[in-house]
């Protein structure tokens, strides 16, 4: 095994396999083999402690030494600092300088947000004129006063989200578009609370004061319903009335940008590490992969070797948002890359490195780590992940996302649940609450901020219900108030127990029976359904009746003991302590399983 290159290392008290092997200058792989070595079977992304991890330093030469704080970090609402920020914080200070700030625009559907950001640029993408811009890449640059505001052209919260899933949200302010004549409306509380679990600052561009029908004083009252009190009602949320469609208050905006920028510590090392964010990705015919990048920290220059996701390759040409040839870009700069050899996903973090062959190895433990998570549990949380987490430092509070069937259900649920913030060192945060079934969206906002859907009197869309089970994320149904305080309390207090539910593997008709010596009574059965297990639990049912449930003796297909039997298949099934099977009986396979829903 290869020493590393580092004598010491500074380690904080739990961290994921793949920190430990960046901290320490090693490959993920062979940090995984010591584990294996010391009886400990990890993946790349699973959590050791500070006493494992000092275990794994020393057999590569280094002596690890506990992270000393200087200052106590407070936990922060929206989970943990997205791959970027936290790779900003690892520079030199003394050579950070400011950047552009990054604004993303939320709203609801049909309040404006494509027609504010045509205002903002000057141009009429929707009307089909280009306006200068000979190819869309997703994000461009506005100059106000002097100072560059770059704009992700990517407007609604599920892409906000999806981004902000991946870890790789780099927004530094949120623009709510919200229309003087609608006000608040379902989807504009979810881009609130999408917004809020980000942390990201929050701006509303109050769009079509123009109309005959707008009432600002209304739409203000609702702003402030939903959290967000107007700075001229000594709240602390910049609202600036605006027509998109007359171009009015477009400079009074990006003033207003520029003022919660200013207040923000929005900064990079333009000579620092190079790496950024994936905006959009696609194959075009004759160019081949085009990437948009924004350039986070560092400066990209023309003939890098980029390394984004599962994708890697040579930069051949750099474009501005005009479609300009340029050769190198700085930090808050969305450029168009042509280079890459597969097509990345929006959200990827990017770096830079030194040759092909070293970008092309990353990639591979990347894939190899992506095949054990895939093979292990899912990553989202349940309410007994939080408790655990907690009891080992990780967490501090417990999101939830409530969706009730009417309002008159919702209110007294969360009244209930706020009770418990008044006692107990694990705290309650409702990113949102609305009524109707869960959704797709809701799933987003759970996996973004590792958070708990809950449901009351509704139902899993089917998009949604598919959506939970690949990201893992923990959705729970009630029908009874008490019930489902009841369970909240308990994962607070770190005593919920774990639900389990049964699934039917497979089932089978009885055809005939037969007497055996050394067996007993065997059933003679062909499999209708799923998978007959000799290691799972069996029921026989009888005229819809449950006769007897218990384990299998014997399962034979032909003359051979065997361990499964598929649909259609005759086998010769025995069970332990029961002998009375009748012609016409089904034989259920089931398991017993942990359940992630209610």
């Amino acid at each position: 095994m290869a020493k590393s290159e580092i004598q010491a290392v500074e380690l904080p008290y739990s961290l994921t396999v793949r920190e430990l092997a960046e901290r320490m200058k090693v490959s993920p792989i062979e940090v995984i083999k010591v584990l294996m070595s010391n009886g400990v079977m990890a993946n790349i992304n699973q959590m050791v402690d500070f006493d494992t991890a000092a275990i794994v330093a020393s057999e590569f030469g280094i002596e690890a030494k506990p992270e000393v704080h200087e200052e106590e970090t407070v936990p922060t609402e929206g989970g943990e600092k997205p791959r970027w920020r936290q790779l900003i914080d690892q520079e030199d200070p003394k050579k950070l300088t400011n950047r552009p700030p990054v604004v993303t625009i939320l709203g609801h559907v049909d309040h404006g947000k494509t027609s504010l950001l045509d205002a903002i640029r000057h141009t009429d993408v929707a009307g089909g004129e280009a306006g200068g811009i000979t190819q869309h890449i997703g994000a461009y640059q506005v100059t106000h006063k002097n100072q560059k505001i770059t704009f992700l052209d990517t407007p609604g919260h599920a892409a906000f989200t999806q981004m902000r899933a991946r870890g790789a949200q780099g927004a530094d302010v949120v623009v709510l578009v919200v229309a003087a004549n609608d006000g608040v409306m379902p989807q504009t509380k979810e881009a609130i609370a999408h917004a809020q679990a980000a942390q990201v600052p929050i701006i509303v561009a109050m769009n079509k004061i123009d109309r005959n029908d707008a009432n600002p004083d209304y739409t203000k009252q609702q702003l402030a319903d939903a959290g967000l009190v107007p700075d001229e009602w000594d709240g602390d949320t910049i609202v600036v009335p605006v027509s998109a469609t007359q171009k009015l208050g477009i400079d009074d905006l990006l003033e207003a940008i520029l003022l919660v920028a200013g207040d923000r510590k929005i900064e990079a090392n333009p000579d620092g590490k190079v790496f950024g964010t994936v905006i959009e990705a696609k194959v075009d015919k004759a160019k081949g992969v085009m990437t948009t990048l924004l350039v986070q920290n560092g400066t990209l220059k023309a003939a890098d070797t980029v390394c984004a996701g599962f994708s890697c390759g040579r930069i051949r040409a750099m474009f501005d948002y005009r479609g300009n040839p340029i050769k190198k870009a700085g930090p808050s700069t969305p450029v168009q890359v042509m280079g890459l050899g597969d097509v990345p996903t929006a959200g990827d973090l990017f770096e830079v490195y030194d040759s092909e062959k070293e970008a092309r190895a990353v990639v591979e433990e990347r894939k190899l780590a992506e095949q054990e998570r895939n093979q292990g549990p899912a990553r989202g949380m349940t309410l007994e992940d939080i408790f655990n987490r907690y009891k080992a430092g990780e967490a501090r509070e417990l999101r939830l996302i409530l969706r009730a069937d009417v309002q008159g259900s919702l209110q007294p649920i969360i009244s209930e649940l706020e009770n418990f913030n008044k006692e107990g060192d694990i705290k309650l945060n409702i990113l949102h609450a609305a009524t109707g079934n869960i959704s797709e969206s809701d799933i987003m906002l759970a996996t973004a901020s590792d958070a708990i859907v809950i449901g009351f009197n509704n139902s899993v869309d089917n998009a949604a219900k598919h959506m939970a089970e690949q990201e893992g994320v923990s959705v729970r149904l009630y029908n009874i108030i008490y019930r489902l305080t009841e369970d909240i309390e308990k994962a607070l207090r770190g005593m919920l127990e774990p639900t389990y539910e049964e699934v039917i593997q497979g089932k089978a008709n009885v055809l005939a029976t037969f007497n055996v010596s050394k067996l007993g009574t065997i059933a003679g059965c062909r499999v209708s359904d799923g998978t007959l297990r000799r290691n799972a639990k069996m029921r026989v049912v009888r005229n819809g009746e449950v006769v007897f449930t218990g384990e299998a003796a014997s399962l034979k297909h032909e003359k051979d003991d065997v361990n499964e039997v598929r649909k259609g298949f005759d086998c010769g099934v025995g069970l332990k302590g029961f002998k009375d099977f009748q012609v016409g009986d089904v034989i259920e396979c089931f398991t017993v399983e942990k359940s992630n829903t209610l």
